[in-house]
């Protein structure tokens, strides 16, 4: 499926993000019985950390963090926020299992967290069963609600995630070892940050997908979204944002597609891990440095199995949060 919004003028800004306060070593995390699979292939693949929720936080207070400071980013009063989770048990708040009533048990986190934020009669909604893509989707539906609903009020988008109370860090079979995260970003109309060019996304409900036929559909969508936005890949200011799994696959994109090794982008993969959808965020955070015009090509995936390729072209102009990031 492929979107296109080139002409709309539709942009983000405002991005934020958080982590887990703690560092949490690959032998620690093995002596604790934190990781499933074996903390030598992890180390190969290249992580040697991820970062856990600390005693002085909570993923909640991680979620109003990076949300309020998407909310102080705008003076407009947004017209929704959508929040996105990979992790089933992101999407509800901490409930006691002796509470007899269901509406407490299963307290939507997005609920829990526009009351800490004091905001009523405002819509919400949540993005669940689209994984670490789930940067690209917020992507779609925010610019659709923007798209259908006229005006210049903004969407506020929040993304985060935290390992299950006595989950594993990582994912054996894949050999991804994930963070605690939160991010968020506002998509207006106003020029700055990155203006979205388009979104190309495919998926399968099969649970596992070659390695191989990643590579192949990466390289086979960013070529359709450079013809369909007619884009030059060979650009030297062109940037592929590549999320912090499958090393080695991405590797073989970037070669396929005949890109100068710089133009990849993988940040702080050994410090920080995999931080699911916030990964392409942070990378954009990272990267912007008003050199307008400049496209970059994100890349995601994640279970469901969903792979989707997200095109954004830099704006001169940062919004006032656009680099204001938790370090």
């Amino acid at each position: 499926m492929t979107f296109l919004v080139s002409t709309a003028n539709l942009f983000i800004w405002g991005l934020n993000y958080t982590l887990g306060e703690v560092p949490l070593e690959l032998p620690h995390l093995e002596q604790a019985g934190l990781i499933a699979g074996d903390a030598a292939a992890l180390a190969e693949m290249g992580y040697s950390c991820c970062r856990g929720v600390g005693e002085n936080q909570s993923f909640l207070g991680m979620l109003e963090d990076v949300s309020r400071r998407a909310l102080a980013a705008t003076s407009a009063k947004p017209r929704l926020i959508l929040f996105q989770h990979a992790l089933f048990e992101s999407a509800t708040a901490p409930w006691d299992p002796s509470e007899p009533d269901a509406k407490t048990r299963y307290a939507y986190s997005g609920a829990v967290l526009l009351r800490e934020l004091g905001l009523d009669h405002l819509p919400y909604f949540c993005l669940f069963q689209n994984g670490c893509a789930g940067f690209a989707f917020l992507l779609m539906t925010a610019a659709g609600q923007l798209l259908a609903g006229g005006g210049e009020a903004p969407v506020i988008c929040v993304m985060g995630d935290r390992r299950p109370e006595n989950g594993f860090c990582d994912m054996a079979r894949e050999r991804i070892l994930g963070s605690d995260h939160a991010s968020s970003f506002v998509m207006s109309g106003e020029p700055a940050g990155y203006q979205l060019l388009g979104v190309d996304c495919y998926s399968t409900p099969r649970t596992i997908v070659p390695l191989v036929e990643i590579v192949q559909r990466t390289m086979k969508m960013i070529r359709r979204l450079a013809q369909q936005l007619s884009l030059d890949l060979s650009d030297p200011n062109l940037r592929v944002h590549y999320p912090n799994i499958f090393p080695d696959a991405w590797k073989l994109v970037t070669r396929g597609l005949r890109l100068r090794p710089e133009q990849a982008v993988m940040i702080d993969m050994p410090e920080r891990a995999h931080c699911g959808g916030s990964d392409s965020l942070i990378s954009l955070s990272k990267l912007h440095g008003g050199n307008e015009g400049r496209i970059h090509v994100v890349v995601t995936y994640g279970a469901g199995v969903h792979l989707a390729i997200a095109v954004l072209r830099e704006q001169k102009a940062a919004a006032p949060a656009l680099l204001h990031k938790a370090a």
